[in-house]
């Protein structure tokens, strides 16, 4: 059996991933896939307990990182993979690009430890493809619904957010064969003709 393809979505709070997540899972229906749509940190029953944790307790930087992989393991063992064996294509609204981001670009984490972590929980996988939605911070930080309760993440200052852009595109440089970087700020029927042309080529 042919094995399925890992694709993720990724961006700074605001970027719009989210709003295009669901278009792009149809786009791939449409070609015969069958489609599994996920999120981190979460995906899993006990995923979604530590991101109610991650999303709204305080705690030392190194215990985020650590739950965000321990979250990611059961995430990875529990539907990933299994998705990925029986050939379904998997879309997940961020995957281990977000923790080098936000854990090692925004809050300054150690590289090394992120890639060690990396290693021990998904050494031999990687996304076939990754979509990273990049719009300037000042577009990010209006875009945010100023009607519901902000997470810890979306309450951080400016810098924070730059700095996690800068860990995004750190990555597109470390990895550009496995990168599309998406303009953002751009009107949304222009970025679905983008995806469009994505999802035809695979």
């Amino acid at each position: 059996m042919t094995l399925g393809k890992l694709i993720t979505f990724e961006g700074i709070d605001g970027a719009g991933k989210s709003t295009h997540l669901a278009f792009f899972a149809e786009l791939l229906k449409e070609r015969g896939r069958r489609v599994v749509v996920t999120r981190e940190p979460g995906g899993t029953p006990l995923g979604e307990k530590l991101r109610e944790l991650l999303l709204h307790e305080k705690m030392h930087l190194e215990t985020e990182a650590l739950l965000m992989f321990a979250a990611r393991r059961e995430h990875l063992a529990q539907v990933i993979e299994p998705a990925l064996e029986r050939g379904d294509w998997v879309i997940s609204d961020r995957f281990t690009d977000a923790s080098f981001a936000y854990q090692g670009g925004g809050r300054k984490l150690a590289e090394d430890k992120l890639v060690a972590l990396e290693q021990w929980v998904h050494p031999r996988l990687q996304p076939d493809l990754t979509l990273l939605f990049d719009v300037p911070l000042d577009v990010a930080r209006a875009r945010l619904d100023a009607s519901r309760e902000l997470d810890k993440f979306e309450q951080e200052k400016a810098e924070f957010f730059a700095a996690t852009r800068e860990g995004y595109l750190r990555r597109v440089s470390q990895f550009p064969q496995r990168f599309r970087v998406i303009d953002s700020t751009r009107p949304i029927e222009a970025i679905r003709d983008e995806l469009r042309e994505i999802a035809g080529k695979l």
